[in-house]
């Protein structure tokens, strides 16, 4: 009887979450031309961003890699972590699910042609992570010793600065309100419904019952979640730092021995994709449908534009703010174009994909890793919840982050309790609830966001020029975090 009643329960609270959610994406997720408007929205403020900046997502790649590899780290610098840790802190939020499960939804529902856009998406994007990373360190403060930015806080000050401060608090106050709630969906129930997924479909395979219980995953992830966040960031850095690296590491591996194995297939498989791109088969909305879905699974992949990832940089050892944003820009490439094309391949390689196929999201690749490599069955459900958890508390800093921006440390212990409730949710909701609630977290952000980096986009690109010329020229000039006009 006690069984019954919560099965009851648990199947109301989905049907109310489906509801919710419906209404929230009827008004959000109006479309223009066939597509959705706030798609357009993050896609044309990252070109407009790209040509601002000259570029930077191309010239700026090798600077890049210099700088990661702790060429300039100063540990006496105003800060709580490294350049490395920073990065890993971010790419725990967007290298996961949304580049292993992410990818085989978006083969299912806009065809191999979706993975094109999602690169396209990806290559954009890395200009917009420079430009909200640059200006998350450019207007950090430091408050009792710790280090507060983001785009609450370039929203709120650099548009005061130009005269627009009640539209710059407005955003600030929108952004901290989303980003609580967004971290809930894209990067904690998401990442928990996926990975619940990985370990069911392990037990069943194994025949152990009691692994394909997603409550008992469930509470296990909410208990292992709340060990973690407890330690605040610095403990949120050292566990991503340490997840990040191994995993992606393990997962490319796997991912490039199949795609050797298969090298002879390798054109054709991206002939597939340029082709489908073009002219889609069976695809809702045709070319705009595949647009539309590569473009929405790139943008939550990498996340760029969404602001997100800047709650992680403001906090690095740095004393020049553009050196941060250019160690930023080479997150979505490695998270959307180099793991989620990967992902892709093998997809299409081993045979696994299917337009008729009922296998979606994690299941789809996981299936696609066991058909040549039969270990993967384990491995990749390793995998999947590591990346999952590191993506879940580092999620979980940047909606604390933007608590703290709001309401201080009043509350904090309670969204850390819903928070963690959201890890067990997760694993109970129905998998198309939980994305269509995850997508429109995630692109709500960029409506704030994109609106302060266009209009800060000048004096991003002032400060890059003065940094790239001193870089350039070995004079030792520094762009101080408030030179801009």
């Amino acid at each position: 009887m006690d069984t019954f009643i919560l099965n009851h329960l648990l199947t109301d609270i989905d049907h109310g979450f489906e509801l919710w959610v419906t209404l929230l994406e009827r008004t959000l997720f109006f479309k223009l031309w066939g597509m959705p408007l706030i798609v357009l929205w993050l896609l044309g403020g990252s070109v407009y961003l790209t040509l601002r900046m000259g570029f930077i997502n191309v010239r700026g790649l090798g600077h890049s890699v210099a700088v990661l590899s702790g060429r300039y780290d100063d540990p006496g610098e105003v800060g709580e972590v490294s350049h490395f840790q920073a990065v890993a802190t971010a790419m725990s939020a967007t290298v996961g699910l949304g580049n292993i499960a992410g990818v085989a939804i978006a083969l299912q529902l806009g065809g191999p042609g979706a993975v094109l856009w999602m690169t396209v998406a990806g290559l954009l994007g890395m200009s917009a992570k420079f430009t909200e990373c640059t200006l998350a360190q450019q207007y950090r403060i430091v408050s009792d010793g710790q280090v507060l930015g983001g785009p609450m806080y370039y929203l709120s000050q650099g548009l005061a600065e130009r005269g627009l401060k009640p539209m710059g608090q407005l955003l600030a106050v929108t952004f901290a309100l989303l980003c609580m709630v967004g971290a809930m969906g894209g990067g904690n129930m998401f990442q928990a419904n996926q990975s619940s997924l990985a370990v069911a479909s392990l037990g069943e395979q194994l025949h152990w019952a009691w692994l394909s219980d997603p409550k008992l995953y469930g509470l296990v992830l909410a208990v292992a979640v709340a060990a973690v966040i407890i330690g605040g960031l610095q403990r949120i850095a050292q566990v991503a730092s340490a997840i990040v690296p191994t995993m992606v590491g393990l997962y490319l591996a796997a991912a490039l021995w199949i795609v050797f194995h298969h090298l002879g297939d390798v054109p054709a498989a991206m002939g597939q994709i340029w082709h489908s791109a073009w002219h889609p088969v069976a695809i809702e909305g045709g070319i705009v449908g595949v647009m539309v879905q590569g473009l929405q699974r790139g943008v939550f992949s990498n996340g760029a534009g969404t602001g997100a990832a800047a709650i992680a940089h403001a906090t690095t050892k740095n004393p020049e703010p553009v050196r941060e944003g250019i160690v930023a820009l080479i997150e979505p490439l490695i998270d959307t174009v180099l793991i989620c094309n990967l992902t892709a391949l093998v997809c299409l390689l081993t045979g696994v994909y299917r337009a008729d196929s009922d296998l979606s999201g994690i299941e789809l690749t996981t299936a696609a890793f066991t058909a040549e490599i039969p270990m993967m069955t384990w491995g990749l459900a390793i995998i999947v919840c590591l990346f999952s958890f590191s993506t879940i508390i580092s999620c979980f800093y940047y909606g604390e982050a933007c608590w703290r921006y709001l309401l201080g440390e009043r509350g904090l212990l309670a969204y850390k309790l819903v928070y963690i409730l959201g890890s067990f949710g997760g694993t109970i909701i129905s998998l198309d609830t939980v994305i269509r609630f995850s997508d429109i977290m995630i692109f709500a952000l960029g409506i704030p966001n994109m609106i302060g980096l266009l209009l800060l986009s000048n004096q991003v690109a002032q400060s890059l020029n003065t940094y790239w010329h001193a870089e350039h020229t070995h004079d030792g000039l520094s762009t101080s975090r408030r030179s801009l006009p």
